[in-house]
Order: structure tokens, then sequence, then C-alpha cells
């Protein structure tokens, strides 16, 4: 096993939530944890987030490929130098979120950014626009954040880790005209030519996608085509 410095497992020690603290205790017993024993031994289903949190704590992670189980190559994770250190005290991080999400709220008000969904503040996540990964924490400007609901997180998470820049580039321009980071305008979504619309109904308007997903049923249509439909329909009403 490595020698760690004293001020590394210091680090180390004074993470207290439950996931990020599962994979570092494997990792200091066993030297690495696998994806498939984060969901195998530990229930994770999206291993890669489980390790995103070790990273949000100023702690290095590498990323490797091994042979699981079943044959097929997979991923695997271990402490990587132990001198990048980003943040040396968490206390100092969780003030720096409470007052970085305040802002955010103060401006845009208590909504996930990517699914506009008016949610409780207990309920949204700060997250980095340009991924933790590609820049770093150079930029500590609230408008460098933004609110996401758990799923948003999840979603921009799994697109991010997919990304060719995310694992090799590590072009902050890239992701700044991504749809991840801007989806109010963007050119691509993690590098690839795609364009998305979320939408959500809440509250009053539940009615109004009900009545959506009657005439889509009707028509033997998934209410996305169904939706698609009428839009390109009114776009030739106005060309």
């Amino acid at each position: 096993m490595p020698d760690y410095s004293k001020e590394f497992l210091e680090l180390l020690q004074s993470v207290n939530a439950k996931r990020p603290k599962i994979v570092i205790e494997h990792i200091l017993k066993y030297g690495f944890i696998t994806s498939e024993e984060l969901k195998t031994v530990y229930g994770y289903n999206h291993p890669p987030r489980a390790v995103r949190d070790v990273r949000e704590y100023g702690i290095a992670i590498e990323t490797y490929r091994i042979t699981g189980s079943d044959g097929r190559k997979i991923a695997a994770y271990k402490f990587g130098d132990s001198s990048e250190i980003r943040f040396s005290k968490l206390s100092g991080r969780t003030a720096l979120s409470k007052t970085i999400k305040d802002k955010l709220i103060s401006i845009y008000g208590c909504k996930c950014f990517i699914y506009q969904e008016v949610m409780e503040e207990r309920d949204l996540q700060i997250d980095h626009r340009i991924p933790f990964e590609v820049n770093g924490d150079n930029d500590m400007n609230p408008d460098s954040f933004m609110l996401l609901s758990g799923s948003a997180n999840r979603a921009k998470s799994w697109s991010c880790e997919q990304c060719e820049n995310w694992n090799n580039k590590k072009d902050k321009t890239v992701c700044l005209s991504c749809y991840w980071a801007y989806p109010e305008n963007y050119s691509h979504i993690a590098m690839l030519p795609i364009r998305r619309v979320d939408l959500i109904w809440q509250g009053e308007d539940i009615e109004k996608y009900e009545k959506l997903k009657e005439q889509a049923i009707s028509a033997q249509q998934s209410i996305p085509d169904f939706i698609k439909g009428i839009i390109e329909s009114e776009l030739k009403k106005r060309t």
C-alpha cells in the first residue's frame, strides 16, 4: 500500500458523508475499488457519481480499466497524486456552497437549471457548470455554478463522463458551449450533434399533460413523438 502523507490521511478522515466515505475506506483497505463492486457490494447503480463525490472533497482519484467477473472491461478507481488537494477543509467548502446556493436562488429562483422544475431548496444540488474534472475550482463566481435536481445531476454526470473532453482534452471552452453548462445557449451535448428540450408539467399544468397523453395514445404515438409532431406542424404554419 502507498505511504500516504499525514495531511492526506487527515483529509480522508474528515469525510463523513456515507457515499464518499465508503469509497475511501474500500480503497484504503484494498488499494482500489471497481464499478462492479460499487454496484454489487454497495448497491450504487451509478458508480461514477460515488467516485465524483470523493473528488469533490479535493481528493485525487484515478480511473483505469480492469477485467470484471464476466470478462468484460470495467472501470476501477484508486487514489491519485495525494499532493493534489484542492480543499483542505470540508467546512470551508460547505460554507462556500451555501453562499453560492443562496446567491443563485436569489437570482434565478428555487428551480433546476436543466429541467426548470420548481423544487424545495433542500432538494437542489449545486454543481459546476464546467465539470470539476475539467476546470477544477479555479472560478468561485456564483455564475460558474448551477442548481440541479438529483435526476438532472445524475443525467449530466453520466453524459459528461462519456465525453471525450472530460476524459482526454480537458478544454473548458468545449464545456462552455455544451448543453450541460448552458442549456439556454449551446451547440452540442458532450461533443455530439444533439439538441434536446426537457419539459416539466407541475401543479395546474398536469391537466394539460394528461390531455396530451390521451391524444398521443389515440394517435398511437409516444408522447415525445406526438409533441414533436405538434411543434413541426406549428413551424410549417409559421414559414
